[in-house]
């Protein structure tokens, strides 16, 4: 099938916008390319310190330029669940280079925090900034000139983005993301949000909440529902940065060990030093981004990619907006229903068919664009696959099955959950926002109330515990954006007021913050841009402002005559607190020069 008209117009409108940056980035990619990796004519010195650690057969072979050199650039600490199978990776693909015929170095760790143990602690505050440092620190890795191509391990929310920032940055380089996969199911998450939800309510105890939370967290690989770290997974495989049928294989298994050897094997393989030499800044382009745009829509994906994805593309030199992605938002449809957007977790998708299943779908229906170029090779069809172990321990690939296992998962293109994906941008007199409206239900999708005015999410759980909030209100939550505390997720709102919505209330959110990708059925006006500490309209909203949240008709709007709005001085709390503890000081500078959330919020 021809591509659908919109997702073809946004792509050209990206191009054009594009051109001046992308033409500079890739001459930039072309001159790098051109001077190669020279460890033959670094100085004896250094490139004695460069191999100092290989064992004899190794130093002779990076002695010349004639073996690749495998950089790996990991993520691994063992307190994230997510994160900790990488223990066992460099060794993996150490072993499978030589195999190969090539070497493989750590080239460097990056830092990974976890947004779960973070959530309503002042850690939150240096999340979005850790996307930035992970980019820095993966440049300082590869800064050696040592390698011919470079793995990426990593799985969680800002670790990708600030990786693949950092990929793009080094665009002269191959580059291959690769995966640990998820834990095996535990506790359903609806379940897990219930026990949440009453302990919210004074109905249970701590003994019985950590119960719940321990069973639905139980033990490596990632959290099972669909928030940012799975989104990450399904963006790398649709942008074609993963190995085919990669992303949802569990941790500790036969397969994902088997995938993992394949991916070091194949970065070998499209260095400069063979005949398919695929540096990912050649191989990505405006078509692999918008990929990953309607993936994202079509899976009800994170709200958080709705600045990631801004930042990732621009490391490439290119310009995406939330126009762009709000507009293929009205075209692609919602095909999955993973919780929060449904009951089941990432493991169900995957069994139903996955994202071999989706793409497929997809490109049937011309709704991603098929002619882009991959790790893999030519074109994304040979992503609509599902891989499978052989007996030799190798992967082989089968098609995608022609029938979803679970149609109230997966479903094909013509019975889609709904006609447009899970991500709207909401605009008005408050400025821009993003709310995922396909987790929410459609009568509560439009929210007019009285406003209810809060500097912190602690002030409005203090609110909630007095009682304070049992009627129809929109909770505007102020000063939570780049420049103020670094935009924290504001998830544990999600609970607060899920439980006011289950007592019949009309309540929303509005907020400078941002929300985790797991944030659900509770409307949430997010990432509103201007910010209030960057004299945005939000800073001026007070108790009782009628406003309106509209998910349907992309409205947001306070009931305030504009002579009024503008002639009103907004509030500007003391946030002397948010600047030290935990490590905040050090980010002082991030805070002052962060972009704006719809720029990417980027210090860059």
């Amino acid at each position: 099938m021809s591509l659908h008209q919109t997702v073809a117009a946004v792509t050209d409108r990206i191009r054009e916008r594009s051109r001046g940056a992308r033409e500079t980035y890739l001459e930039r990619v072309e001159a790098q390319i051109s001077r190669g990796v020279h460890r033959s004519t670094l100085s004896c010195g250094n490139l004695a310190h460069g191999f100092a650690a290989c064992a004899p057969s190794e130093k002779a072979a990076l002695a010349g330029d004639v073996v690749p050199n495998l950089g790996i650039i990991t993520s691994y600490n063992d307190m994230l669940s997510a994160h900790q199978p990488f223990e066992t990776y460099p060794q993996l693909i150490k072993d499978a280079a030589r195999e190969a015929g090539g070497v493989a170095q750590v080239a460097g760790g990056v830092p990974a925090m976890c947004d779960g143990v973070t959530q309503g602690q002042p850690g939150m505050e240096l999340s979005l900034f850790s996307r930035d440092v992970i980019a820095m620190a993966t440049a300082v890795g590869l800064s050696h000139n040592m390698f011919d191509a470079a793995v990426y391990l990593g799985v969680c929310d800002k670790i990708v983005p600030g990786l693949t920032i950092a990929a793009f940055t080094f665009g002269h380089l191959p580059a291959i993301f690769v995966p640990a996969g998820p834990m095996t199911t535990g506790l359903p998450n609806d379940e897990k949000a219930r026990i949440r939800q009453l302990y919210a309510e004074g109905k249970v105890g701590r003994a019985e909440l950590l119960e719940a939370e321990s069973k639905s967290y139980h033990g490596p690989g990632t959290c099972t529902f669909y928030g940012t770290a799975n989104s990450n997974q399904m963006l790398m495989e649709m942008m074609g940065l993963h190995t085919p049928g990669s992303s949802f294989v569990n941790p500790g298994t036969p397969l994902r060990d088997a995938l993992t050897r394949e991916a070091a094997k194949r970065a070998l393989a499209i260095t400069a030093l063979g005949n398919e030499f695929t540096p990912v800044g050649r191989m990505i382009d405006e078509r692999s981004i918008v990929n990953g745009v309607v993936g994202l829509h079509a899976t009800g994906g994170s709200t958080n990619h709705t600045i990631h994805l801004i930042a990732m593309a621009a490391a490439a030199g290119i310009k995406l907006t939330w126009q762009d992605i709000s507009e293929l938002s009205d075209v692609v449809p919602l095909l999955a229903r993973v919780y929060p957007n449904g009951l089941a977790d990432v493991n169900r998708f995957h069994a139903a068919g996955g994202l071999g299943f989706l793409i497929r779908e997809l490109l049937d229906a011309g709704l991603a664009h098929e002619d882009v170029k991959t790790v893999w090779g030519e074109g994304l069809r040979p992503y609509a696959v599902e891989a499978k172990l052989n007996a030799d321990g190798t992967v082989t690939r089968e098609p995608a099955p022609a029938v979803s296992g679970n149609d109230k998962v997966l479903a094909p293109f013509p019975k889609a959950f709904q006609p447009t994906g899970g991500l709207k941008v909401l605009k008005g007199n408050l400025g821009a926002a993003i709310i995922k409206t396909s987790a929410v239900k459609p009568e509560r999708r439009v929210i007019e109330a009285p406003a209810k005015v809060f500097d912190s999410q602690e002030a409005l759980n203090a609110a909630f515990k007095a009682g304070e909030l049992d009627r129809d209100f929109v909770a505007v939550v102020r000063f939570q954006g780049p420049k103020a505390n670094g935009m924290p997720e504001l998830h544990r709102l999600t609970t607060v007021l899920g439980v006011l919505q289950d007592r019949g209330h009309k309540v929303a959110l509005v907020t400078d913050g941002r929300m985790s990708g797991a944030s659900g059925k509770v409307p949430a006006a997010i990432h509103v841009t201007p910010e209030a500490l960057d004299g945005g309209a939000i800073g001026k909203i007070r108790d009782g402002d009628i406003v309106l949240v509209d998910g349907e008709a992309g409205a947001l709007q306070v009931e305030v005559d504009a002579a009024e709005l503008a002639a009103r001085v907004g509030d500007v709390p003391n946030l002397s607190g948010n600047g030290f503890g935990l490590g905040r000081e050090l980010f002082e500078n991030f805070r002052q020069v962060a972009g704006r959330a719809d720029q990417g919020a980027a210090v860059f």
